[in-house]
Order: C-alpha cells, then sequence, then structure tokens
C-alpha cells in the first residue's frame, strides 16, 4: 500500500506525467503561490537581467520572473509541466520573455556564464546529484550571480549547515540559509540564498 502511494505521489508531484501529473500541476500551483512569490521578490530580478528557473512546475513562479526580467528561461525534466507552464506564459513567451527547455538541474543546457541569477523552489529534493547540479548551477552563473533555493523543510534530507556546505562545494559564496514560514497548510521550507564569486 505506501509503495503504491509513493508511486501515485511521484506522477502527481515528483515526475509528474499523464493526467495525474496534469492535476498534481494544478495543486502545486495553488499551493505553492506563496512561497514561489516571497522566492521571486527576495530573488528581485531587475529588467536588465536574465534569470534560469530551475523546476518551474506549472510555471507559476516562472511567470513572476517573466514579468520582471528581461528574460526567464524555464527548464524542467517534465513534458506534463512544461506543457502547464507554456499554457500560463503564453503571452510572455510570445513576448520572447520566457523560454522553456527539457532539462534537469545538472544539466541545464545553458552555456558557461549565461544567467544572472537562479531560482527554485520545491524541486531540490528531487535532484538526482546535489554535487552536480550546483556546480552546474555555479557554471552557468555569470561573477557575482545569485541563487535562491527553496524547499519544504520536512523533504530535505541533510541539516542546513550541510546544505550550505554543499553549495560552498561547488564554488557558491556567502551561502546561508533561513526557515520561512508561508501561512495555511503549507510546512516551514529552508531558504538558501548563495552568489558566485565576481
Amino acid at each position: 500500500m505506501a509503495t503504491r502511494l509513493m508511486k501515485a505521489f511521484d506522477v502527481a508531484f515528483g515526475h509528474p506525467r499523464g493526467k495525474v501529473g496534469e492535476l498534481g500541476g494544478r495543486v502545486m500551483a495553488k499551493l505553492n503561490a506563496k512561497v514561489e512569490a516571497h522566492a521571486v521578490d527576495v530573488l528581485a530580478p531587475t529588467a536588465a537581467e536574465t534569470v534560469l528557473v530551475l523546476g518551474p512546475g506549472p510555471g507559476v513562479g516562472l511567470r513572476l520572473v517573466g514579468e520582471r526580467a528581461a528574460k526567464a528561461i524555464g527548464v524542467d525534466p517534465s513534458q506534463v509541466m512544461l506543457d502547464e507552464a507554456r499554457k500560463r506564459c503564453a503571452d510572455l513567451i510570445a513576448e520572447g520573455r520566457v523560454e522553456l527547455h527539457e532539462g534537469a538541474a545538472a544539466r541545464t543546457g545553458r552555456q558557461p556564464g549565461s544567467v544572472d541569477a537562479v531560482v527554485s523552489v520545491n524541486n531540490l529534493q528531487l535532484w538526482d546529484n546535489r554535487a552536480a547540479a550546483f556546480h552546474e548551477l555555479a557554471r552557468v552563473l555569470k561573477p557575482g550571480g545569485r541563487l535562491v533555493v527553496t524547499v519544504h523543510r520536512l523533504v530535505l534530507d541533510v541539516s542546513e549547515y550541510d546544505l550550505i556546505k554543499e553549495a560552498e562545494a561547488a564554488g557558491f559564496t556567502d551561502a546561508r540559509t533561513s526557515l520561512q514560514q508561508h501561512g495555511g497548510v503549507l510546512p516551514p521550507t529552508v531558504q538558501l540564498l548563495a552568489h558566485v564569486p565576481a
């Protein structure tokens, strides 16, 4: 029973696919809206910046970034989520302010030093190889570029101290975490902020 439940959870939220994945995307869009908005506010993208949105899911945070930045590039391994984000951001895609690509944390497909900032909300727990992912994000960021990662505390399998050390091992500096409360039914989130050296 537990295995079946975990598989269903994965199809809906972990690696969304099919109709169940579409339903999971709708749930994520509603439940994560405050978390997405807070992460984007902390990131504070400017009208001159290109931002990588890692694992945009149904595109709520991607849209918020696309409305503020010069360009928002969403990279997600789920075709279902890319389709959902494409619908949500259709006007910004038409304007050239949002792009969507298949990819993952450790293989973004971006050129070295090509983005000003990276934001990731509630998908760090799904990164297959966190060390490789942090190295990839440091690689694609411009000198002085910044990283904002938010993840629900209950699904984070390491301490906040260890998460900071993982980011630092990949070349990030000024890494720090904070615990965020977003109200309602949502559990607290851990937010990691870091930079690559200028």
